[in-house]
């Protein structure tokens, strides 16, 4: 079927017969982005009508994020272009089908037969839905369990990338939404920001790193709670409003949440970044679902609000939009967004009903409950979808919402009506955007609609989808070299002491020769914790410096063409390089050092390794460093990924499934422009031809009254002829007369057999059009898919004056040497404290 870029949702209802129609609902996508909420007792239907809006997002490459409280919508992973009974069957009700007294295999069999005929009944075909599974990318999450895939919570206190000062306000609130749900899981609930010095004191921490741009961890967030980085809050100093002691029992509270083994799948997995759980790294859409169904309450308000705050966070770094650019789905609002109370969730999804539209986000809040429900937050929501309702309180109650949304008022006798007669699948569609209500089925899901899964079912679901295999994404050989280089220090593992002596006094470097020493970071207690050595040996231990090659280069990529202006840093440490000079480069990357750090001069205890051949020899040295930068300009080169067509390139720091992302998108834009302007161009010339189609269909029933009175004319005429003639009057003025009457009869039946021949005419160049319409919006499509698909790689190469060498000569590394039994052992020293 082509939907012309729209969502296939159903059927109309005619509302006299309550029969569906053949007429297909197709639902604009734009329309979503004026929200959209989703009503119906348990059994209406409402879960597969979602779910049938979700697979047709996921066609058009639309990315959603769907929180699922009970388990319902992990059934968006269960597609089978197949149809065949096994692929059914791990996920049939195996206690159902033991009730019906059916064997599995039946059931299975049963399953495939029954949507094999549904989706045939609704005109999808296989290939439709072998198309959803390869559209997205489907991905069961398990906040709190590693039962899918795991997600770590701790993004969520580092600083956003947005600028302080331009964005004040929103930070504020993302803080206020993160700290009260915090809070709410230490069983601090209903606290009042103004009010309440727990959440007055640990927003203050968050902003104070976040106006820095430093992250703030779990752990920090604890130790400052006890140690603020500030004496003052408002004009009391710290102690005097928050006393150290009731600070220290807050510090307790939060450090158990840390503490419990339960808390550490909440920091594992997955980080909550969402621009990668919307798009993944190929550039393909994402459908992620976070499974909440094992989270208590508490736990599940803290992980909504954290998410929500993600994206609205993630929402304002993007450019504004008119299209549809992701869906963020709610299975359950009920409890989330109450008329009365005000959880944590609720201040943030009510910012984004009022503010996600402008960005091209769509909220869709769903929910069985119509009772409880702020109707006023929802008045944002452009679409209604409303299904059979349990009792009249709860339709009364839904009517006073809906009634207090709708501009200008409704018919409420007549929304009253069409509610009280739906029945299972069917819904009625209030639309903004539309001119008034609407009765639909909803069509078959191309997903088998299974029920809600338990989470033991969870890692079958995710291997089904290959959601583990998209979660952990390969590093690159480089990006592996660096990690193992900064991960594992040389000789952060005991071992023997070498037999070279060391010196008191630090051997001279070669003139012209630059030296730095790095800080000690690892404290001598730390280091032997980690060898596992016994803390009696930091009774002989000694700092000792080391020596090694440290070359940094600033690389500055300039591309006017492509809005690049983009630096990079490459650093290279060699502890013991060839005494010939001779080193590859490529196999000794480090992270980049703050050169900030470095020191100038060592400790006045310290001892020193002696300083050997090449990094002892001036001449070694200046030819290792032309050597490296040489090495260094030849690997330069950037490849960036350019679509010509769209006149748009993947430049630092976009990533490969941003940019591509960005191409779909302004494709879409492109595709959506030009299809509108091709679009009005046909109706245009078809309700030209409409115009001429009804004066002549008008023209047409003037000829046949014509025709009708000029018959009835001649059958008079033929009649006084006869009479004439029994009568013995003839005459030749009679015959005459009925001639001519014969003669404009026949003229007349021309006229009316000519006008016919227009009609046909025109309804044949009607429908000609109208096919001319359908193919060149498919050429289009097809087309504007084509361009955002059209990538190459450019590869630029900087100018050697672009290459700034920060950094080429001595590093002095230090360590501890402690004498473990006969035995005497490095520790480096230098490693980042974790």
């Amino acid at each position: 079927m082509n939907t012309d870029g729209k969502f296939y949702l159903g059927r109309i209802v005619d509302p006299q017969t309550q029969k569906a129609t053949d007429q297909p609902l197709l639902y604009k996508s734009e329309d979503l982005t004026t929200h959209a909420f989703v009503v119906g007792m348990t059994g209406s239907g409402k879960t597969g009508l979602c779910i049938c809006l979700l697979e047709e997002a996921a066609l058009q490459g639309i990315p959603a994020l769907i929180l699922d409280p009970k388990g319902d919508m992990t059934n968006l992973l269960l597609h089978f272009p197949n149809l065949e009974p096994q692929d059914f069957e791990p996920w049939v009700n195996a206690d159902l089908a033991r009730r019906e007294g059916k064997t599995i295999q039946q059931a299975a069999q049963e399953a495939a037969t029954l949507w094999k005929q549904g989706l045939a009944d609704w005109g999808i075909t296989p290939q439709r839905v072998q198309q959803l599974a390869q559209a997205a990318q489907f991905t069961v999450y398990t906040p709190g369990s590693d039962s899918g895939i795991p997600v770590n919570i701790l993004t969520s206190f580092e600083a956003p990338d947005l600028a302080w000062d331009e964005n004040r306000e929103a930070l504020r609130e993302k803080i206020a939404s993160t700290v009260t749900a915090l809070l709410g899981l230490v069983g601090l609930s209903d606290v009042d920001p103004l009010r309440s010095r727990e959440h007055i004191l640990l927003s203050n921490l968050l902003e104070h790193a976040w106006i820095a741009g430093r992250d703030l961890s779990l752990g920090e967030l604890i130790l400052q709670t006890q140690s603020p980085p500030f004496t003052k809050l408002g004009v009391f100093d710290v102690d005097t409003f928050f006393p150290q002691k009731d600070r220290f029992a807050l510090a307790m509270l939060l450090n158990n949440i840390l503490a419990a083994p339960s808390f550490q799948t909440w920091i594992e997995g997955e980080p909550l970044e969402i621009q990668k759980l919307l798009y993944g790294e190929d550039g393909r859409p994402r459908h992620s679902v976070f499974y909440l169904a094992h989270l208590s309450e508490s736990e599940r308000m803290f992980f909504v609000t954290l998410l929500y705050t993600a994206v609205e966070s993630w929402m304002r770094a993007q450019p504004g939009s008119g299209s549809l650019r992701a869906i963020v789905y709610f299975d359950e609002v009920f409890g989330y967004l109450p008329p009365v109370s005000n959880p944590p969730s609720k201040t943030v999804i009510l910012r984004m009903l009022k503010q996600a539209r402008a960005f091209g986000v769509a909220q869709m809040l769903v929910t069985q409950n119509p009772v409880d429900i702020d109707y006023k937050a929802l008045a944002n929501a452009g679409t209604w979808c409303i299904g059979k309702l349990q009792t009249d309180q709860d339709k009364q109650r839904l009517l006073d919402g809906l009634e207090s949304a709708v501009p200008g008022g409704m018919n409420r006798s007549e929304y009253d009506k069409l509610i009280s007669g739906l029945g299972k699948r069917v819904f009625l569609m209030h639309n903004v955007h539309a001119k008034g209500p609407l009765l639909f089925q909803t069509r078959w899901a191309m997903n088998y609609l299974a029920g809600p899964l338990t989470r033991a079912q969870i890692p079958a679901l995710n291997r089904l989808a290959r959601a583990e295999e998209v979660s952990a994404p390969k590093a690159s050989a480089r990006e592996r070299a660096t990690a193992q280089a900064v991960s594992t220090p040389p000789t952060t593992t005991p071992k023997a002491l070498r037999t070279e002596a060391y010196s008191a006094t630090k051997p001279p470097a070669p003139a012209g020769v630059a030296e730095i020493f790095l800080p000690v970071k690892e404290s001598l207690s730390k280091a032997l914790q980690r060898a596992g050595l016994s803390p009696s040996a930091s009774q002989r231990a000694t700092l000792i410096y080391r020596p090694a090659l440290l070359a940094q280069v600033n690389i500055r990529y300039v591309n006017r063409k492509y809005g690049l202006d983009s630096e990079s840093t490459t650093t290279i440490r060699v502890p013991n390089p060839d005494r010939r000079g001779f080193i590859r480069w490529e196999e000794h990357f480090v992270q980049p050092i703050d050169l900030r750090e470095a020191h100038k001069a060592p400790p006045s205890e310290a001892r020193f390794a002696s300083l050997e051949v090449p990094l002892s020899d001036a001449k070694l040295m200046a030819a290792m460093q032309k050597d490296f930068l040489d090495w260094a300009f030849r690997n330069a080169v950037l490849s960036i990924e350019v679509n010509d067509a769209l006149q748009i390139a993947c430049v630092p720091p976009m990533t490969e499934g941003e940019f591509r992302a960005r191409c779909a998108e302004i494709a879409r834009q492109k595709r959506d422009e030009e299809v509108k302007k091709a679009a009005q161009t046909f109706d245009k010339k078809i309700e030209a031809l409409r115009l001429k189609l009804v004066r002549e269909e008008q023209e047409l029933e003037a000829d046949k009254e014509k025709l009708n009175l000029r018959r009835m004319e001649e059958m008079g005429t033929h009649a006084e002829n006869i009479l004439g003639l029994f009568g013995g009057r003839r005459s030749s003025r009679r015959i005459s007369s009925s001639l001519t009457k014969r003669r404009l009869t026949s003229q007349a039946k021309a006229e009316v057999e000519e006008s016919e021949k227009t009609i046909a005419l025109l309804k044949e160049q009607i429908a000609e059009i109208e096919k001319a319409k359908e193919a060149a919006l498919e050429e289009i499509h097809q087309r504007w898919a084509e361009i955002a698909a059209q990538v190459r790689e450019e590869s630029i190469q900087p100018l050697k004056k672009d290459l700034f060498l920060e950094f080429f000569g001595i590093v002095w590394q230090p360590y501890y040497l402690v004498q473990e039994g006969e035995k005497s052992i490095e520790l480096a020293a230098y490693a980042s404290q974790a």
